[in-house]
Protein backbone atom coordinates (compact mmCIF):
# COMPACT_ATOMS: atom_id res chain seq x y z
CA UNK A 1 0.00 0.00 0.00
CA UNK A 2 1.75 3.38 -0.90
CA UNK A 3 2.03 6.08 1.68
CA UNK A 4 -0.43 8.43 0.42
CA UNK A 5 -3.39 5.53 0.46
CA UNK A 6 -2.25 4.53 3.98
CA UNK A 7 -2.02 8.27 5.07
CA UNK A 8 -5.68 8.91 3.56
CA UNK A 9 -7.04 5.81 5.64
CA UNK A 10 -6.13 7.18 8.59
CA UNK A 11 -7.67 10.51 8.33
CA UNK A 12 -10.35 8.29 7.44
CA UNK A 13 -10.50 6.35 11.05
CA UNK A 14 -9.83 9.67 12.64
CA UNK A 15 -13.04 11.10 10.80
CA UNK A 16 -15.34 8.42 11.94
CA UNK A 17 -14.86 7.61 15.30
CA UNK A 18 -15.18 9.52 18.80
CA UNK A 19 -11.22 10.49 19.82
CA UNK A 20 -10.62 9.55 23.31
CA UNK A 21 -10.10 12.39 25.60
CA UNK A 22 -7.15 13.97 25.40
CA UNK A 23 -5.87 14.78 28.41
CA UNK A 24 -7.20 12.86 31.48
CA UNK A 25 -5.82 12.98 34.77
CA UNK A 26 -1.73 13.47 34.15
CA UNK A 27 -1.80 11.43 30.78
CA UNK A 28 -2.04 12.97 27.77
CA UNK A 29 -3.15 11.08 24.73
CA UNK A 30 -1.80 11.28 21.24
CA UNK A 31 -3.21 9.70 18.13
CA UNK A 32 -1.66 8.09 15.61
CA UNK A 33 -2.74 9.87 12.11
CA UNK A 34 -0.53 8.31 9.69
CA UNK A 35 2.63 5.99 10.18
CA UNK A 36 4.91 7.52 12.98
CA UNK A 37 2.70 10.73 12.88
CA UNK A 38 1.24 11.44 16.33
CA UNK A 39 -1.62 14.00 17.33
CA UNK A 40 -2.96 15.14 20.45
CA UNK A 41 -6.41 16.96 20.06
CA UNK A 42 -7.39 20.00 22.83
CA UNK A 43 -11.00 21.03 24.13
CA UNK A 44 -12.58 22.86 21.86
CA UNK A 45 -13.45 25.55 24.59
CA UNK A 46 -10.50 27.82 26.96
CA UNK A 47 -7.62 27.42 29.16
CA UNK A 48 -8.59 26.01 32.14
CA UNK A 49 -6.86 24.15 35.17
CA UNK A 50 -7.93 21.03 34.41
CA UNK A 51 -6.68 20.98 30.54
CA UNK A 52 -3.92 22.55 32.06
CA UNK A 53 -3.89 25.47 28.79
CA UNK A 54 -3.78 23.04 26.26
CA UNK A 55 -6.85 24.04 24.74
CA UNK A 56 -4.68 23.22 20.97
CA UNK A 57 -3.97 20.37 18.95
CA UNK A 58 0.10 19.60 19.06
CA UNK A 59 1.64 16.45 17.98
CA UNK A 60 5.28 14.95 16.94
CA UNK A 61 6.70 12.82 14.48
CA UNK A 62 8.78 9.85 14.74
CA UNK A 63 11.41 9.87 11.90
CA UNK A 64 13.70 6.85 12.77
CA UNK A 65 16.86 9.21 13.74
CA UNK A 66 15.13 11.40 16.27
CA UNK A 67 11.55 12.78 17.42
CA UNK A 68 10.11 16.09 16.10
CA UNK A 69 7.89 17.97 18.57
CA UNK A 70 5.41 20.20 16.82
CA UNK A 71 4.28 22.86 19.26
CA UNK A 72 5.76 22.27 23.20
CA UNK A 73 2.79 23.11 25.21
CA UNK A 74 1.26 25.90 27.26
CA UNK A 75 3.84 25.37 30.60
CA UNK A 76 6.64 23.54 31.46
CA UNK A 77 5.20 20.82 33.48
CA UNK A 78 2.66 20.32 30.01
CA UNK A 79 6.36 19.76 27.94
CA UNK A 80 7.60 17.09 30.76
CA UNK A 81 3.70 15.02 29.48
CA UNK A 82 4.25 15.64 26.35
CA UNK A 83 7.64 14.15 26.15
CA UNK A 84 6.22 11.30 29.06
CA UNK A 85 3.42 10.47 25.82
CA UNK A 86 6.41 10.20 23.14
CA UNK A 87 8.62 7.85 25.60
CA UNK A 88 5.22 5.13 25.26
CA UNK A 89 5.86 5.49 22.04
CA UNK A 90 9.67 5.10 21.28
CA UNK A 91 12.65 5.67 22.85
CA UNK A 92 13.81 8.15 19.90
CA UNK A 93 15.33 11.53 21.28
CA UNK A 94 13.97 14.69 21.05
CA UNK A 95 16.01 16.34 18.39
CA UNK A 96 13.82 19.20 17.72
CA UNK A 97 10.81 21.87 19.17
CA UNK A 98 8.97 23.74 15.78
CA UNK A 99 6.78 26.45 17.72
CA UNK A 100 4.19 26.99 14.96
CA UNK A 101 3.05 30.56 16.25
CA UNK A 102 3.25 32.71 18.97
CA UNK A 103 0.43 31.43 21.37
CA UNK A 104 1.34 30.45 24.47
CA UNK A 105 0.32 26.72 24.01
CA UNK A 106 2.29 26.53 20.99
CA UNK A 107 5.94 27.73 22.60
CA UNK A 108 5.79 28.11 26.40
CA UNK A 109 6.92 24.46 27.21
CA UNK A 110 9.91 25.49 25.16
CA UNK A 111 12.15 25.23 28.37
CA UNK A 112 11.74 21.82 29.42
CA UNK A 113 13.04 20.60 25.67
CA UNK A 114 15.90 23.15 25.75
CA UNK A 115 17.04 21.81 28.29
CA UNK A 116 16.99 17.93 27.44
CA UNK A 117 18.86 19.19 24.28
CA UNK A 118 16.28 19.72 21.34
CA UNK A 119 16.71 22.65 18.95
CA UNK A 120 14.05 25.00 18.87
CA UNK A 121 12.72 26.28 15.41
CA UNK A 122 10.08 29.14 15.13
CA UNK A 123 9.74 31.97 12.16
CA UNK A 124 11.56 34.95 13.07
CA UNK A 125 8.54 36.81 13.51
CA UNK A 126 7.55 34.33 15.66
CA UNK A 127 10.07 34.82 17.71
CA UNK A 128 9.33 38.62 18.07
CA UNK A 129 5.82 38.12 19.07
CA UNK A 130 6.71 35.49 21.67
CA UNK A 131 9.40 38.24 22.89
CA UNK A 132 6.57 40.82 23.41
CA UNK A 133 3.60 38.86 24.72
CA UNK A 134 5.48 35.94 26.63
CA UNK A 135 5.22 37.49 30.39
CA UNK A 136 1.22 38.57 29.81
CA UNK A 137 0.88 35.21 28.27
CA UNK A 138 2.43 33.53 31.68
CA UNK A 139 0.99 35.73 34.19
CA UNK A 140 -2.41 34.94 32.22
CA UNK A 141 -1.97 31.38 32.75
CA UNK A 142 -0.89 31.88 36.53
CA UNK A 143 -4.21 33.26 37.17
CA UNK A 144 -6.05 30.50 36.17
CA UNK A 145 -3.53 27.23 36.47
CA UNK A 146 -1.87 28.50 39.45
CA UNK A 147 0.96 26.18 40.47
CA UNK A 148 0.30 24.47 37.48
CA UNK A 149 2.51 27.00 35.70
CA UNK A 150 5.58 26.31 38.04
CA UNK A 151 8.98 25.97 36.02
CA UNK A 152 7.61 27.83 32.95
CA UNK A 153 9.78 30.10 31.48
CA UNK A 154 9.52 32.42 28.47
CA UNK A 155 12.14 30.44 26.66
CA UNK A 156 12.80 31.79 23.20
CA UNK A 157 13.51 29.43 19.96
CA UNK A 158 17.09 29.19 19.22
CA UNK A 159 16.94 28.32 15.33
CA UNK A 160 14.93 31.26 13.24
CA UNK A 161 14.03 31.50 9.96
CA UNK A 162 12.04 34.07 7.41
CA UNK A 163 10.01 31.77 5.04
CA UNK A 164 11.32 28.50 4.98
CA UNK A 165 13.33 25.59 6.83
CA UNK A 166 13.83 22.19 5.89
CA UNK A 167 14.67 18.81 8.10
CA UNK A 168 16.11 15.45 6.57
CA UNK A 169 15.86 12.88 9.84
CA UNK A 170 15.47 9.62 9.06
CA UNK A 171 13.17 8.47 6.50
CA UNK A 172 11.29 11.83 6.82
CA UNK A 173 11.71 15.44 4.57
CA UNK A 174 10.19 18.17 7.08
CA UNK A 175 9.86 21.08 5.87
CA UNK A 176 8.50 24.44 8.19
CA UNK A 177 7.11 27.19 5.91
CA UNK A 178 5.72 30.74 6.60
CA UNK A 179 3.38 32.43 4.30
CA UNK A 180 2.01 35.78 5.52
CA UNK A 181 0.86 34.97 8.84
CA UNK A 182 -2.97 35.39 10.29
CA UNK A 183 -4.16 34.51 13.50
CA UNK A 184 -0.63 35.40 15.07
CA UNK A 185 1.80 37.49 12.84
CA UNK A 186 4.59 34.33 12.38
CA UNK A 187 2.40 31.50 11.99
CA UNK A 188 4.00 28.63 10.42
CA UNK A 189 2.87 25.31 8.96
CA UNK A 190 4.91 22.00 9.37
CA UNK A 191 4.53 19.94 5.92
CA UNK A 192 5.51 16.61 4.90
CA UNK A 193 5.21 15.95 1.44
CA UNK A 194 5.97 12.25 1.21
CA UNK A 195 3.35 11.65 4.01
CA UNK A 196 1.05 14.50 2.79
CA UNK A 197 0.60 15.35 6.23
CA UNK A 198 0.20 19.10 6.99
CA UNK A 199 0.40 20.83 10.75
CA UNK A 200 -1.46 23.93 9.90
CA UNK A 201 -0.73 25.51 13.37
CA UNK A 202 -3.58 28.55 13.93
CA UNK A 203 -3.95 28.83 10.31
CA UNK A 204 -6.70 26.37 10.64
CA UNK A 205 -9.71 25.86 13.11
CA UNK A 206 -12.01 23.33 12.91
CA UNK A 207 -14.99 22.33 15.02
CA UNK A 208 -15.01 25.57 16.95
CA UNK A 209 -14.83 29.08 15.45
CA UNK A 210 -11.55 31.18 15.29
CA UNK A 211 -10.46 34.13 16.54
CA UNK A 212 -9.25 37.44 15.24
CA UNK A 213 -7.48 38.78 17.92
CA UNK A 214 -5.54 42.62 18.43
CA UNK A 215 -2.22 40.89 16.62
CA UNK A 216 -4.46 38.90 14.15
CA UNK A 217 -4.46 40.24 10.76
CA UNK A 218 -7.63 38.56 8.54
CA UNK A 219 -6.14 39.63 4.94
CA UNK A 220 -2.99 37.95 5.83
CA UNK A 221 -4.60 35.05 6.89
CA UNK A 222 -6.21 34.43 4.06
CA UNK A 223 -3.28 34.41 1.85
CA UNK A 224 -1.51 32.33 4.12
CA UNK A 225 -4.44 30.11 3.76
CA UNK A 226 -5.04 30.14 0.33
CA UNK A 227 -0.87 29.43 -0.29
CA UNK A 228 -1.45 26.25 2.37
CA UNK A 229 -4.52 24.94 -0.38
CA UNK A 230 -1.41 24.71 -2.66
CA UNK A 231 0.04 22.30 -1.20
CA UNK A 232 -3.09 20.03 -1.38
CA UNK A 233 -2.41 18.26 1.73
CA UNK A 234 -4.71 14.90 2.26
CA UNK A 235 -4.23 14.95 5.91
CA UNK A 236 -4.52 18.38 8.05
CA UNK A 237 -3.52 18.64 11.76
CA UNK A 238 -5.59 22.13 12.56
CA UNK A 239 -4.33 24.10 14.96
CA UNK A 240 -7.40 23.47 17.07
CA UNK A 241 -9.92 20.93 16.49
CA UNK A 242 -9.34 17.16 15.36
CA UNK A 243 -7.72 16.04 12.27
CA UNK A 244 -9.24 16.64 8.93
CA UNK A 245 -9.25 17.05 5.35
CA UNK A 246 -8.79 20.37 3.34
CA UNK A 247 -12.68 20.36 2.43
CA UNK A 248 -13.19 20.40 6.08
CA UNK A 249 -10.60 22.88 6.54
CA UNK A 250 -12.02 25.64 3.84
CA UNK A 251 -15.68 25.16 5.79
CA UNK A 252 -14.61 25.41 9.08
CA UNK A 253 -11.97 28.57 8.51
CA UNK A 254 -11.45 29.78 4.73
CA UNK A 255 -15.40 30.11 4.33
CA UNK A 256 -15.84 32.73 7.62
CA UNK A 257 -12.38 34.77 7.11
CA UNK A 258 -13.54 35.18 3.58
CA UNK A 259 -17.23 36.10 5.22
CA UNK A 260 -15.54 38.44 7.52
CA UNK A 261 -13.28 39.84 5.04
CA UNK A 262 -16.11 40.58 2.51
CA UNK A 263 -18.64 41.60 4.17
CA UNK A 264 -16.57 44.58 6.26
CA UNK A 265 -14.79 45.68 3.31
CA UNK A 266 -18.16 46.19 1.21
CA UNK A 267 -19.58 48.15 4.47
CA UNK A 268 -16.62 50.33 5.13
CA UNK A 269 -16.27 50.91 0.82
CA UNK A 270 -20.46 52.08 1.22
CA UNK A 271 -19.38 54.45 4.17
CA UNK A 272 -21.12 52.33 7.25
CA UNK A 273 -20.43 52.63 10.27
CA UNK A 274 -18.79 49.87 12.29
CA UNK A 275 -22.00 49.31 14.58
CA UNK A 276 -23.64 48.63 11.66
CA UNK A 277 -21.49 46.48 9.86
CA UNK A 278 -21.63 44.65 13.01
CA UNK A 279 -25.13 44.06 13.22
CA UNK A 280 -25.79 43.57 9.49
CA UNK A 281 -23.37 41.08 9.24
CA UNK A 282 -25.31 37.48 9.48
CA UNK A 283 -22.62 34.52 11.04
CA UNK A 284 -25.51 32.09 11.59
CA UNK A 285 -24.24 29.44 9.26
CA UNK A 286 -21.22 29.01 11.57
CA UNK A 287 -23.33 28.95 14.76
CA UNK A 288 -22.63 25.23 15.05
CA UNK A 289 -18.79 25.72 15.54
CA UNK A 290 -17.96 25.88 19.58
CA UNK A 291 -17.27 29.28 21.08
CA UNK A 292 -19.01 30.80 17.99
CA UNK A 293 -21.50 33.60 20.48
CA UNK A 294 -18.29 34.41 22.75
CA UNK A 295 -16.08 35.35 19.02
CA UNK A 296 -18.19 36.34 16.73
CA UNK A 297 -19.06 39.87 17.83
CA UNK A 298 -14.81 40.60 18.72
CA UNK A 299 -14.25 38.73 15.12
CA UNK A 300 -16.30 40.94 13.38
CA UNK A 301 -15.32 44.32 14.85
CA UNK A 302 -11.71 43.81 14.89
CA UNK A 303 -11.65 42.58 11.10
CA UNK A 304 -13.97 46.27 10.55
CA UNK A 305 -10.98 47.96 12.06
CA UNK A 306 -8.62 46.35 10.13
CA UNK A 307 -9.48 46.65 6.90
CA UNK A 308 -10.69 50.32 7.88
CA UNK A 309 -6.73 51.39 8.69
CA UNK A 310 -5.72 49.84 5.03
Amino acid sequence: MSVTKSAAMFVGLMLGVCVIPAMAGNTLHFTAVAPGIYAFVGELGGRSAANEGMNATTGFIVTGAGVVVIDSGATYQVARKIHAAIKHVTREPVKFVINTGGQDHRWLGNGYFQEIGAVIIAQRAAADDMRARGADQIAGLAAELKQKTKGTVATLPTRLFDSDDTLHLGGFEIRVLHFAGGHTPGDSVVWLPQQSVLFAGDLVYVERLLGVLPFSNVKNWLASFNAMEQLQPRIIVPGHGRVCDLDRARRDTKDYLLLLHDHMEQAIDAGTDLQTAIDSLDQSRFKHLANWEALKGGNASRTYLELEME
